[in-house]
């Protein structure tokens, strides 16, 4: 049984991630920083239904949190990179403190779990790296540059480390979300989803679903032959 761990899978994205890599037979780790209870609703639903779950604490934006977070885990097949945070704000008013926590949050965190999850990898010659980006990553979104900044940064992570690390039998690739409909996306109103909706060329935003079955197709052997890729979950928002 293979080992995934999946940063900031208490909720939304990462907690949908959760639900279907358990379901397809891996041993879930549920990274949590501060949602204790919805990191015990989600182990206790997982549990219930006979699948392999455990939780557990870490602020992935602290490396040594991180790194101790690894020697508990002993040996992740699978990471995939989901925590993360997200702000609204125009470029003018950023503050030290806004810039710092966001590239913490959303771009240390992915490198100090990379870091501590490549030993385990290189020694077994098998491995599956999985970044969640945005599309803002790819085009920028205004009143969102450190976000967007960020995010670029995760698509410029993925597509070195995967230059890095394919002779080891390591594959690293990105995910691009559009608009997707979690906490994360919950400032937006009615009126904001309706025209982003209408935005979209398919006409129709996007769940944590579908961003979790892009995920088990990177962790799978499907994609064997696909590394340093970023796949874009828009629904054509970005092309």
């Amino acid at each position: 049984m293979k080992n995934v761990l999946i940063t900031g899978s208490s909720r939304g994205i990462g907690a949908e991630t959760a639900r279907q890599f358990a379901a397809a037979g891996y041993h879930v780790w549920i990274n949590y920083n501060r949602s204790a209870s919805d990191a015990q609703r989600l182990y206790s639903e997982l549990t219930s239904q006979n699948y392999c779950a455990d939780i557990i604490q870490a602020d992935v934006s602290d490396s040594s949190q991180v790194k101790e977070m690894f020697n508990k885990t002993r040996g992740i097949d699978v990471l995939i990179n989901n925590a993360g945070i997200a702000q609204s704000k125009l470029f003018t008013d950023l503050t030290d403190d806004d810039w710092n926590k966001m590239i913490a949050c959303n771009l240390s965190s992915a490198f100090y779990c990379c870091r501590a999850a490549l030993p385990h990898m290189i020694r077994q010659k098998w491995g599956r790296i999985i970044n969640i980006s945005s599309m803002w990553g790819q085009v920028g979104g205004s009143c969102e540059v450190h976000y967007s900044a960020a995010k670029a940064g995760i698509i410029g992570l993925t597509k070195a480390l995967a230059m890095e690390e394919g002779l080891s039998g390591i594959t690293v690739n990105c995910i691009a979300p559009g608009v997707i409909r979690t906490d994360m996306t919950s400032h937006l109103s009615e009126e904001d989803f309706k025209s982003l909706k209408e935005e979209t060329p398919t006409g129709t935003l996007g769940t944590p679903e579908d961003i979790a079955r892009a995920a088990l197709f990177f962790a799978s052997d499907s994609s064997s032959f696909i590394t340093g890729q970023v796949l874009g979950v828009n629904g054509g928002f970005v092309v």
